[in-house]
């Protein structure tokens, strides 16, 4: 790196692309610069959180100095936004030369490719000029997104155009009619837009939509299908090569005829490989498409033999119809789960879709898998030695009446309570409320079992009082198990988390 010296050698500027998403996805280059730069910049909402300060989050030290170049204003909240947000440039390029000026080198972050639609650029055009400069390339938001989608953008002499989902509708639909393949950036609130043009051009049953791909909260979906109102503007629209899908039809019309294909959904545990069944592990490698949430497929090792279509927790009946869409084609697909596919999650979405006539030809297995309420309960003892029930606190698909009159009623029965979903950055007050529902019927000091991420490597379990139960401890990935009058917990001799067991025998 650049440093300074008696001459006054200025620093060095560097625009470093960090790729989609993935931290894995940054370049070696783009690794090393990050780790030892004396500067790092990068632009932010007013919120203050960084998309691309996160990717880089793994690879940034103590010590740096951090220069967050915080957006002031939207699009949406002011006309002239270009002469607004052009004077702010101005004000951070000359933060920027600054360091540069006293010797010190500044890396720009930046997501996908620096000069890609990317927000670096507006420095390079300012400063590149007086500094000496480097620029490392990024994989781009496309490369990305036609990765996770499993299909090729181009092939033989076939043509790819970019475009920015601002265009007007008509220009975008001429556009898009006269080309091979496409890539609809930025779209946002100009989904709707986007998707006028598509239709227009007679292209919209060929588009795809992909959300933030590579990162754990990746989308995808047929764009068709996709909500407007759930669009962020880091997605885009995709044509993928038609050449490429002709020739895989031929190839694949090839093979022996084997009639329909088959959708199997696999439960992969809690947790890594050892906590997957050998029944499930089989399904998985025979499979040739997996469909899942991202963050449950990026638990399978890669086969190059297979396609993943990886997509949000929020499009479970679109997963649903994509993997009976896919076995219709004669493809072999496993849909995974955490846990059990059988409890709250993936199993029921599939049978819904599949009970549609459409769909009714279509062979559907379900494998069960080891689920989160077993897991946590081994590693405190036999808390569901006894009768039990399962609870999900979530009351994004039923209202909280309901319950909470299954609370009510567990709770009068004297069950075991083994509570899935209880909280969430946007769910804060559920157990609370559980609570206080729970100590109508319960002794205080009744033995609640919290378990995250267990198997994971964030593992945690402890064992508290109902009346101690803390809320703010509870997030998405915790499972609680709420002990009846007859769970006992044990204090063993080394000290440890206590046994926790309730007995066979009922007074």
């Amino acid at each position: 790196m650049t440093t300074v010296d008696s001459a006054g050698v200025t620093g060095r500027l560097y625009g470093v692309g960090l790729g989609p998403g993935d931290p894995e996805l940054m370049t070696v280059k783009a690794a090393r610069l990050v780790a030892a730069a004396p500067v790092v910049a990068f632009h932010s909402a007013r919120h203050g959180r960084s998309i691309a300060r996160s990717i880089a989050v793994p690879y940034l030290r103590e010590g740096q100095i951090e220069e967050a170049l915080v957006y002031p204003v939207t699009t949406e909240e002011i006309g002239d936004y270009r002469a607004v947000i052009e004077e702010h440039y101005d004000a951070w390029a000359a933060r920027l030369a600054a360091h540069l000026d006293a010797g010190r080198d500044v890396v720009v972050l930046c997501e996908g490719d620096p000069f890609f639609y990317g927000s670096y650029m507006h420095m390079h055009k300012r400063l590149a000029h007086r500094y000496p400069t480097e620029v490392v390339p990024g994989v781009t938001s496309v490369a990305g997104a036609s990765a996770v989608l499993g299909r090729p953008l181009v092939e033989r002499d076939e043509i790819l155009t970019i475009l920015p989902g601002t265009l007007p509708a008509d220009v975008l639909a001429e556009r898009l009619a006269a080309t091979d393949s496409a890539a609809v950036m930025k779209l946002g609130r100009t989904f709707g837009t986007v998707r006028d043009a598509l239709e227009r051009a007679g292209r919209l049953d060929d588009a795809w939509y992909v959300e933030r791909a590579t990162t754990d909260r990746e989308r995808v979906a047929p764009l068709s299908t996709v909500d407007p109102d759930s669009v962020p503007y880091f997605s885009l629209a995709l044509l993928p090569s038609r050449v490429h899908e002709s020739t895989a039809s031929v190839l694949r019309e090839q093979k022996p005829a084997t009639g329909l294909g088959e959708v199997v959904v696999v439960g992969l545990g809690p947790a890594g490989r050892d906590w997957l069944t050998p029944e499930a592990r089989a399904a998985v490698e025979a499979a040739e498409d997996l469909v899942g949430y991202g963050p449950y497929l990026a638990r399978i090792p890669a086969n190059p033999r297979q396609r993943r279509h990886a997509s949000d927790n929020r499009v479970e009946s679109e997963r649903a119809e994509f993997a009976l869409a896919l076995a219709k084609d004669g493809r072999r697909v496993a849909v995974v789960s955490s846990g059990d596919p059988g409890v709250f999650a993936m199993a029921a979405a599939v049978l819904e879709i599949a009970a549609e006539p459409r769909w009714k030809d279509v062979p559907v297995r379900v494998l069960p898998g080891l689920t989160a309420a077993q897991a946590v309960a081994s590693r405190v003892g036999a808390p569901l030695g006894h009768d039990f029930c399962v609870l999900s606190l979530s009351d994004r698909l039923k209202p909280w009446d309901v319950i909470a009159g299954r609370l009510e009623a567990a709770a009068q029965a004297d069950l075991v309570i083994a509570v899935y979903n209880p909280g969430s950055q946007s769910r804060t007050w559920q157990v609370e409320a559980a609570k206080e529902l729970l100590l109508r019927h319960r002794s205080p000091d009744t033995p609640v079992v919290l378990g995250r991420d267990v198997g994971g490597s964030g593992e945690r379990v402890r064992v508290v009082r109902l009346a101690d139960l803390q809320p703010s401890e509870v997030d998405m990935r915790t499972l609680l198990i709420i002990g009846s009058s007859q769970t006992r917990a044990v204090e063993r001799g080394d000290g440890g988390t206590p046994v926790v067991f309730t007995p066979r025998r009922y007074p």
